[in-house]
């Protein structure tokens, strides 16, 4: 009688994947890693606090220009022109030369706002509706409001209050568009200054963690020095320092983001008394999931980077005797 063996019996153990070995070596390095940062919790919390805030004031600062960015956009009217018009011109005429305004390029839209609708309104915002009333004859004129294509430089805005100017049917022109240049541009500098502060605080994150790196290495000098003796790789011995960077980004990224938080919440209800008194119905903007992610990014790859420059350059320098 044959005898037939199974064939799990003599099939080969099939050892792991390259993926699942390179990824189980990684999450035990990566838990190693960050089991050292917990053994020291004073120094590892210095170093994250120190993270945490070099990453929180760029954000603040951005944020300040967001949420001023955001107020402003509200302003766009006071780029407009007011054109008042002879008190003796009728409303049809005052609406044939908005449509002829409108015919220029250099003008985006324009709004007739008649003499009895600015009436009605000046009544329900002055309170002085009954006293109003009393008027023999409506004071005020037809006013058009012009609002200049996007498309235009400070030049043609000039030359556009010009010519509106010197209408015939124009009794005054009323626009006041420098102030608001002027903040915008304050803001372009502002942001401008976040972007060189930011990188110069990158590189004083990348020195920080990379020294960190070097004292941890230089303390483990002896345990690097065994481990190339029986024949590890330097990209084997750099892996826990690169986690050691990746840990300590991280967790400076998430404190940074919660000290952002905080300061939103401390500002909150003085912001919300202040929008109160002018009544006005704006909140503060608070970070949206991109801009945290990008905080969070940003401490990683810090973290990464200094890391790889420290390993890398002092890892050469330790060999086995």
């Amino acid at each position: 009688m044959a005898v037939t063996r199974h064939s799990d019996a003599v099939a080969p153990v099939r050892s792991a994947g390259v993926i699942a070995t390179w990824f189980t070596r990684h999450v035990s390095t990566s838990i190693g890693s960050l089991g050292r940062l917990f053994r020291q919790p004073f120094a590892s919390l210095m170093i994250v606090l120190v993270i945490a805030v070099t990453l929180a004031i760029p954000a603040s600062l951005n944020l300040v220009v967001k949420n001023a960015q955001f107020v402003s956009s509200g302003w766009d009217n006071a780029l407009d022109f007011s054109i008042y018009l002879q008190q003796d011109l009728s409303e049809s005429d005052a609406a044939g030369l908005a449509k002829l305004i409108q015919q220029r390029a250099d003008v985006e839209s324009v709004q007739l706002v008649t003499a009895s609708d600015a009436l009605t309104e000046f009544k329900l915002q002055s309170g002085f509706g009954e006293a109003l009333d009393q008027l023999a004859e409506n004071p005020l004129p037809h006013t058009l409001v012009v609002r200049p294509s996007s498309a235009n430089t400070s030049q043609s805005m000039i030359l556009l209050q010009e010519e509106l100017a010197n209408l015939p049917e124009a009794d005054l022109v009323q626009v006041d568009t420098e102030w608001v240049q002027r903040f915008h541009a304050i803001l372009d500098i502002i942001k401008r200054a976040i972007v060189i502060g930011a990188s110069l605080l990158g590189a004083a994150i990348i020195v920080i963690i990379g020294n960190t790196i070097r004292l941890d290495i230089q303390n483990r000098r002896e345990e690097i020095e065994v481990t190339k003796l029986i024949g590890a790789s330097n990209a084997f011995v750099r892996r826990p320092f690169l986690w050691s960077g990746f840990w300590y980004g991280l967790f400076g990224g998430l404190l940074a983001l919660a000290l952002v938080q905080y300061g939103l919440f401390l500002l909150e209800e003085p912001a919300a008394r202040l929008a109160g008194l002018y009544q006005s119905g704006v909140s503060i903007l608070s970070l949206d999931v991109r801009e945290s992610l990008s905080i969070l990014a940003t401490g990683v790859l810090l973290g990464l980077v200094g890391s790889w420059f420290a390993a890398a350059r002092h890892m050469r320098r330790i060999e086995p005797r």
